[in-house]
């Protein structure tokens, strides 16, 4: 999938490849979720196939209506009782995401499964968020109320009738641009939401609740008990977080040197890392977006002016960033990076790819092996420092990678990465890659000073590479940044900000929270409190008398 039209493909613990939206949910609610929670045309129309072909439907003709609609509701009702908290049992609510633009011919199927469902569990089973555009003429500042008005009347056309109104805007609904809406769209103006820009995301929680939209979704889903009983949403996490991000001044600068600069959401869980990372450690992120082609020698000839612009944002960098990414283009850009900061000694932190032209770098520079490269990218080099893994396939690339969460082994229980993990004996992250660096080469590349830290369980297949000598260099091979969550940053990034603001020996010193923000936890075992512990930068802390935080 390519990132420039989808933005990241965000891997799931079960190896599912899905929409970058499944990670906003798993990042604000702290979830896990599963491929299934995933819902695309083409699941569902090879769903409908296969029964086809097994003799379900007993020759009948096979129909959009009703076979497609009822595999939708199908699929929404068997996903909506499996938990993704961590909690036994079913969840109390199902949120539904239709996404695309009403009238979309792609969504028709799934507006009108949603259209019979709701009718099906009936009123008080079934809350309809309707997220609107309302823009706003910059010469006079007029908000217009149209293409709200004729959304919601193709919404209502379609057997769909909203019971709130998501309003995305510049800035707060003026009262009588929300008393029009509730008049033409026939919704109560208490149930209009404005959602109006904020400085940062993390402001969205506490600017919900301050609109009671909580209140309108459970009074919408019949369940006015518990705006009765439970007490308003404890957002005082959120809402300092969000205050304390916002007055952040101090800068640490990161360049991202990758293939996909020219659309953020390319690297949209990279930022995300990058900015619990640095929050916590209070640095105001700077991201310098570097793209790779653009430091190589033919872009010198080429464009001299993007050359000299290139490697001037990646000098006044703290840090440097190389993510994955495939094909050939800018990977010899990337290689020149890594070489940049393993020669200057800048933290560097290379994540799939990025580890994997670290390792052919280290083989060109120190080696001397010249020619030394990836099959992926020469597939005749006499120096193949990494190579196609053995499982995969090169007939089918769609879902043939290796995904979902693996486990890694620390080999050097004394290296940065394990002391950053909390010196734990491994460690499960996410991967999706079909290359691997060699491992008829490893014992060479360590005789040079290569450290392979990190390791399957085979022992064969390399994850973590660090340079002892390097103030901060590792390369691994799976993705931290699908795990990191706001107020538990990952790890490996938490280094990153920590080497490039120079309070790196402090971390791995004290494995907590850096300046003071260690946080108390009160860990209950059989019903009474057994002990307190400071909870360290990853978040866990397995020394509490067997229980796990």
């Amino acid at each position: 999938m390519s990132p420039f039209e989808h933005g990241e493909v965000y891997v799931l613990d079960d190896g599912g490849e899905v929409d970058l939206d499944l990670g906003n949910y798993e990042r604000f609610l702290d979830i896990k979720l599963t491929r299934d929670n995933n819902i695309t045309t083409g699941k569902i129309y090879q769903a409908v196939i296969d029964k086809e072909r097994r003799g379900d439907y007993l020759g009948k003709t096979v129909q959009v209506v009703p076979h497609i609609t009822d595999a939708i509701q199908e699929w929404i009702e068997r996903v909506a009782l499996i938990p993704v908290d961590g909690q036994p049992g079913p969840a109390d609510v199902c949120v539904i995401e239709l996404g695309g633009t009403i009238g979309d011919i792609e969504s028709m199927p799934f507006t009108e499964a949603l259209g019979q469902f709701s009718y099906r569990v009936g009123a008080g089973n079934f809350c309809l968020i309707h997220v609107s555009l309302v823009p706003v003429i910059s010469a006079v500042g007029e908000q217009k109320t149209k293409p709200t008005q004729h959304s919601v009347r193709g919404l209502r056309s379609l057997g769909l009738t909203p019971n709130i109104l998501a309003c995305r805007s510049t800035s707060a609904l003026e009262e009588n641009v929300k008393q029009k809406l509730s008049q033409f769209c026939h919704v109560p103006a208490e149930n209009i939401i404005t959602l109006y820009d904020v400085p940062n995301i993390w402001h969205l929680p506490s600017l919900l609740r301050d609109q009671k939209a909580h209140e309108g979704i459970l009074g919408a889903l019949n369940l006015p008990g518990f705006v009765n009983v439970a007490r308003e949403p404890n957002l005082k996490e959120w809402t300092s977080r969000a205050e304390f991000c916002d007055m952040l001044l101090e800068p640490v600068r990161i360049a991202v040197v990758g293939k996909y600069t020219g659309l953020s959401d390319s690297y949209l869980s990279l930022l995300k890392a990058l900015l619990h990372a640095s929050v916590s450690l209070r640095k105001k992120l700077v991201v310098d977006w570097v793209p790779a082609s653009d430091i190589e020698d033919e872009t010198a000839r080429e464009n001299p002016d993007a050359y000299k612009a290139a490697w001037k944002l990646l000098k006044g960098a703290d840090g440097v960033l190389v993510p994955g990414g495939f094909g050939d283009r800018g990977v010899e850009g990337k290689i020149l990076a890594a070489k940049y900061a393993r020669e200057n000694r800048i933290p560097f932190l290379g994540i799939c790819l990025g580890m994997q032209i670290a390792v052919i770098e280290f083989a060109r520079s120190i080696l001397g092996l010249h020619d030394a490269n990836s099959t992926e990218f020469d597939p005749d080099t006499k120096s193949p420092c990494v190579v196609f893994m053995p499982e995969g396939s090169k007939t089918h690339l769609g879902g043939t990678m290796r995904l979902g969460s693996r486990r890694t082994y620390f080999q050097v229980m004394d290296s940065k990465s394990a002391k950053l993990y909390g010196n734990r004996g491994f460690v499960d992250e996410r991967h999706r890659h079909r290359y691997e660096v060699n491992p008829d080469m490893v014992s060479s590349l360590e005789d040079a000073g290569l450290s392979f830290t990190g390791k399957d369980e085979t022992g064969q297949r390399m994850e973590i590479v660090e340079l002892p000598n390097h103030p901060y260099y590792i390369g691994t091979q799976f993705h931290p940044e699908f795990k990191s969550r706001p107020g538990k940053p990952s790890a490996l990034f938490l280094g990153l900000i920590a080497a490039a603001c120079g309070q790196l020996d402090p971390l791995l010193h004290t494995h907590k929270f850096p300046n003071g923000m260690a946080k108390k936890i009160s860990l209950y075992q059989n019903g009474n409190a057994t002990k307190f512990a400071k909870i360290p930068a990853d978040g866990i802390y397995s020394n509490c008398n067997g229980v796990h935080a």
